[in-house]
């Protein structure tokens, strides 16, 4: 009898271990995250800014994820799943664009092959082109950033046909500066349609879509005072960042 209750004893209390932090998740996975200021959070920033991921650190532990949803993700898993095995890459960079990604695409995604890919960009895009637009200037070459984006995913599905891929449409909110911004519905409008396309994307290599955008409408909405989620109308709050690890944790397995 004694036997016994201490068998059904060993049961229960294995039955109970992923509450406590055992993970029965599959171990070693890479996630790898890239885009803008909004990823980046000045990860491996430790005293200036630093134009490359190789100068930054990536050893102070202090710096190595930022301050972004990228932090909140890896230190939810990494604290609830011990011992997983997981590796979490910020490689966000402030203020830069599709072409910026593209540029060092090689270096802080194929290098790194990851098994999971987060990309949040556009916001950049429509910044610059209203910034410097003059009378003359062309209309934006959607197609373009739409064919540029597309071929940085083929080339990572390419690198790793398993690699599961998280797209995160570019938002902007009529919050704080914006609120104000003479050309906002312009940027609304170009920002709207970049987060078209990278939905098209996601369906397109079957990826994982995270409708941040949508998410913001609705909480916006509702917010208990201006700017409580994204409080310039471009980067989210504590809480906005909050919203998104949640979603991102949510939808991604890993």
């Amino acid at each position: 009898m004694k036997k016994l209750l201490i068998s059904f004893a060993t049961v229960i209390l294995l039955s109970l271990l992923p509450a406590f932090g055992a993970s029965p998740v599959t171990k070693g996975k890479k996630v790898v995250f890239i885009g803008d200021s909004i990823t980046d959070g000045n990860w491996g920033i430790v005293y200036n800014y630093k134009p490359t991921s190789a100068e930054r650190s990536q050893t102070d532990l202090n710096h190595i994820y930022g301050h972004s949803f990228v932090m909140l993700i890896a230190s939810d898993w990494l604290s609830r799943h011990p011992g997983c095995g997981h590796k979490f890459f910020n490689r966000g960079f402030s203020g830069h664009k599709l072409s910026d990604l593209a540029g060092r695409w090689k270096e802080d995604v194929l290098d790194l092959d990851p098994d999971v890919l987060t990309v949040l960009i556009g916001r950049n895009d429509v910044h610059s082109y209203c910034y410097h637009r003059k009378a003359d200037t062309p209309p934006f070459d959607f197609e373009a950033w739409e064919n540029t984006y597309r071929e940085l995913l083929r080339k990572t599905r390419e690198k790793n046909p398993s690699v599961k891929i998280v797209l995160i449409p570019p938002f902007l909110e009529k919050e704080g500066p914006m609120a104000s911004a003479p050309d906002y519905d312009l940027q609304k409008e170009m920002t709207s349609r970049m987060a078209l396309i990278t939905r098209k994307l996601c369906d397109e290599f079957g990826g994982i879509l995270l409708p941040v955008d949508e998410m913001f409408d609705k909480l916006i909405a509702k917010q208990p005072e201006p700017g409580h989620w994204v409080w310039d109308g471009v980067h989210p709050s504590a809480a906005g960042h909050r919203r998104i690890a949640n979603l991102w944790e949510k939808k991604v397995k890993l």
